[in-house]
Order: C-alpha cells, then sequence, then structure tokens
C-alpha cells in the first residue's frame, strides 16, 4: 500500500515537474533559479559594462536592462545616430548622462579596437565587463555557400571579437579581474540547418572562450557563454546568404513563438550578474532540444533527427514553433 502511494506521488510529481518545464521554463535551469531569486542589482550597480553591438536587437535591450540596475555603459555600434537613442533611453530609465557613453565603431576595423579600448580607460579609468555581442546571422544551404561568405562572417562573428578581447585581456589582467561575456547562440551546441557559416563561427567562439576560461582559472577573470534561441529582432534582415554582399532581408514574422527581446535581454543580464558559465536562453519545444542533444546525444541525432527531420520541420524550430 505504502509503496503504491510513493509510486503515484512519484508520478504525480514527474507529471507536474513535466507541465513546469514545458509551461514555465524559459532557460536552463540554473539560470531559472537565479531568475527567480531576482538579486541581480547589488551585483550590477555600478559596474562598467562595454556592449559591443548595442544599437539593436539583443544588445539594445541588454543595454536597458543593465541600465534600470545602474551598471555604468559603454554602447558601440556601427551606426553612433541609432547608438544616441538607445542612450537617450537609458538616461530615461534613470541613468546619469555621464554613465553611457557612445564608442562607435567598426568591429572588422581591427587598427582601431586599441585605441577604443583607451577611449574606455579613459572615460570610466576601469572596466568590468566586456559584452561580446556584435555579429551577424545567415541563411543559405551548405552546399550553396560561397567560401567568401564564410570568410566574410568569420571575420565578424569571430575573428573581431578574437582581437578586442585580446586587447581587453591586458586590462583585465592588469587589474587582476574581468568578465568576458559572449553571445553565442543554440546553434553554438547543436548544427543548424540551412545556417552553416553562422553555426560554424559560433562553435568556433565556444572552442575559443572556453579555452579561455580554462587559462584564466584562478585569475579572477570570468567567461560567460550566452546561447539564445529564436527571438524577435531584426537580426534576419542583414543575414548573410550563400552569395557575398547579398542580404537575406527578411523581417522575423509576429506571429513566430520567439521568445521577446526583452525578456531574452533581463535573462542575459541575470547570467552576468552571477557570472554563470554558459546558459541557454529559449523556449519549448527548442530548450527540450538543447538537453536532448546535450545528454543523450545519439539519441538526438539517430532518432530524432535521423527518422523525424525534414525542412519544413527545421524551419519551425526557427519560428519557435512545433
Amino acid at each position: 500500500m505504502l509503496l503504491t502511494l510513493f509510486l503515484v506521488l512519484a508520478l504525480a510529481g514527474f507529471l507536474y515537474f513535466l507541465y513546469f518545464f514545458f509551461k514555465k521554463v524559459d532557460s536552463d535551469l540554473t539560470l531559472f533559479y537565479y531568475d527567480y531569486r531576482n538579486d541581480i542589482r547589488k551585483h550590477l550597480r555600478g559596474k562598467v559594462i562595454w556592449i559591443t553591438g548595442a544599437s539593436s536587437g539583443l544588445g539594445e535591450h541588454l543595454a536597458y536592462e543593465l541600465a534600470h540596475h545602474g551598471s555604468k555603459l559603454i554602447i558601440s555600434g556601427t551606426s553612433e545616430e541609432r547608438l544616441n537613442k538607445v542612450k537617450t533611453k537609458c538616461l530615461e530609465i534613470g541613468l546619469p548622462e555621464d554613465d553611457v557613453f557612445v564608442l562607435p565603431f567598426n568591429m572588422t576595423d581591427f587598427d582601431v579596437h586599441e585605441e577604443c579600448v583607451k577611449k574606455v580607460q579613459q572615460k570610466f579609468h576601469k572596466l568590468d565587463v566586456l559584452v561580446n555581442n556584435a555579429g551577424r546571422s545567415q541563411r543559405a544551404s551548405f552546399a550553396e555557400i560561397d567560401v567568401k561568405v564564410d570568410k566574410e562572417l568569420f571575420e565578424i562573428n569571430v575573428f573581431a571579437t578574437l582581437n578586442l578581447t585580446r586587447k581587453v585581456l591586458h586590462h583585465f589582467l592588469e587589474n587582476h579581474r574581468g568578465h568576458f561575456v559572449v553571445t553565442s547562440s543554440c546553434v553554438g551546441k547543436m548544427g543548424a540547418a540551412s545556417s552553416a557559416s553562422y553555426t560554424g563561427s559560433k562553435h568556433a567562439l565556444h572552442g575559443y572562450f572556453e579555452t579561455l576560461r580554462t587559462e584564466m582559472t584562478g585569475k579572477n577573470i570570468d567567461v560567460t557563454l550566452l546561447c539564445p534561441g529564436p527571438i524577435f529582432s531584426h537580426f534576419l534582415e542583414n543575414a548573410f546568404t550563400g552569395s557575398p554582399g547579398k542580404k537575406f532581408g527578411k523581417a522575423t514574422d509576429p506571429k513566430d513563438r520567439r521568445m521577446p527581446t526583452e525578456r531574452c535581454g533581463r535573462l542575459m543580464a541575470v547570467a552576468i550578474a552571477h557570472k554563470l558559465d554558459e546558459v541557454w536562453i529559449c523556449q519549448q519545444p527548442n530548450l527540450m532540444l538543447f538537453y536532448l542533444a546535450q545528454y543523450t546525444p545519439t539519441f538526438f541525432r539517430k532518432i530524432l533527427i535521423g527518422k523525424f527531420y525534414t525542412p519544413e520541420r527545421a524551419e519551425k524550430l526557427r519560428e519557435g514553433r512545433w
């Protein structure tokens, strides 16, 4: 009798967990726990945080979230006009004028990286966090991609990020502390059809920054890898295709079940505040696929992908749908 009762309660608890996981959870469980604690302001207030790719999308909304919690911001991107609009909203949120520094530059202009680091030091006399958020996406099948596209996308997503990181790393080592944050993607953990160059670039970032994390062990320098899934933003409009110079040029459909950019910015801020090593930020069904790919790779690839993959299903997953 007691065993039967125990089994019934265990089954009920398991079913409730599944319901909760599928209906309420929009990140990995560690990040979900820290978000639930709702105590990030004490970790972010007064921190000097530099965000690249801050003129739109995730970088823009991360800036707003950090502004709510009193961080001092350096916002960078290629459009000074859009950056000034982001600054204006940060001031409306409550940051003082001197706590938001607009620093426009092109990430692929490697020669200006050192000068930009110096400008940040001159402005705030310190830097606590570098958020490597700048980058571009892609839509093209593997066979259609010109190698020039591979090179150009890696130049933006990988090599520019690495060069700026190395410039900042010298500053962090001198001060015996620092925090690197990298906006990766769910495709940095598992392959995505029709985005081979983009997927490769995100996998490369994981390799480089996990190595950096290991080398910085014991030196008070942290690395956080952010892996968002489908979100609402304008990133597809400027995405690469398979042909040099050609943009994808399509907006996300408002009917998609993507995560709101504001919510993603909030979860990114939580991960930064608590210096989490790696976080997964996405809704179902993609979050479930994250776990299956990570913990049951053969089942995921041989059964789920091998038996059920179609281009149409892959496109639905990009839109956050089943």
